[in-house]
C-alpha cells in the first residue's frame, strides 16, 4: 500500500499496490504493521455499510464525542463518491479545515480518518456503494454533526447534494468545541 498523508496531519489517502497477471490483481487494503509503521492503530470493532441508490445523496458531517470517537477506513465498492473530513482537533494547526478525495470502485483508493474528525460524503454516481471499518462502536448519545454546507468551514462540494437528510440539515454551524470534548452517557 502507498501512504499519502493529506495536509491534515494522520489522515492519509491509501493507494492499494496491485499484483496483476492473467486473473486480474490481488492487493491488501489492510495490514496492522503497514498501518502501525504510519502512526494508524485503527482496530476495527465495527464494520458499515452505506448503500446510495441516489446520485447526489449528501451523509454528513458526522463525528462522535470522546471518548467514543471513531477513527475508519473508508472506501467506495460500487460508484463514485467525494469523501470530506473537517479536523476537529483544537490543538491541531489545520482545527476547521477541511479535505475531499474521490474514493470511486475503479480506483480502489481509501482514505483514513483519525478519531476527532468529522466525515462525510457526496455520492457521484447512482448505486454507490460505501464500506468502512470504525474504531469505536456507534455511541448514539455521543453522535454530533457539523452543518455540510457552513460557509465558515467552506466545504467546496462537486456538485448539488439532491437527498439530503432531515438530520443532516438541521446539523448546527461549526463552533469551537467546549473543552474537554468528551461525554458520560
Amino acid at each position: 500500500m502507498t501512504f499519502t498523508e493529506t495536509k491534515l496531519a494522520g489522515a492519509f489517502i491509501i493507494d492499494l499496490e496491485r499484483r496483476t497477471d492473467e486473473r486480474g490483481f490481488f492487493a491488501r487494503s489492510w495490514c496492522e504493521d503497514e498501518f502501525a509503521a504510519h502512526g494508524i492503530f485503527l482496530p476495527p470493532l465495527q464494520a458499515n455499510l452505506s448503500s446510495n441508490p441516489t446520485q447526489g445523496t449528501l451523509r454528513g458531517m458526522h463525528y462522535q464525542l470522546a471518548p467514543y470517537e471513531e477513527s475508519k477506513l473508508v472506501r467506495c465498492t460500487r460508484g463514485a463518491l467525494y469523501d470530506v473530513i473537517v479536523d476537529l482537533r483544537e490543538e491541531s494547526p489545520t482545527y476547521g479545515q477541511w479535505i475531499g478525495v474521490e474514493l470511486t470502485a475503479d480506483n480502489f483508493r481509501q482514505l483514513f480518518v483519525p478519531g476527532r474528525f468529522a466525515h462525510g460524503f457526496l455520492t457521484l454516481e447512482p448505486n454507490t456503494d460505501v464500506a468502512y471499518q470504525v474504531s469505536a462502536k456507534y455511541t448514539p448519545g455521543a453522535e454530533r454533526g457539523l452543518r455540510w454546507n457552513d460557509p465558515a468551514i467552506g466545504i467546496e462540494w462537486p456538485a448539488v447534494p439532491q437527498l439530503v437528510s432531515a438530520k443532516d440539515q438541521v446539523h448546527p454551524d461549526f463552533q469551537p468545541l467546549a473543552t474537554p470534548a468528551t461525554i458520560t452517557l
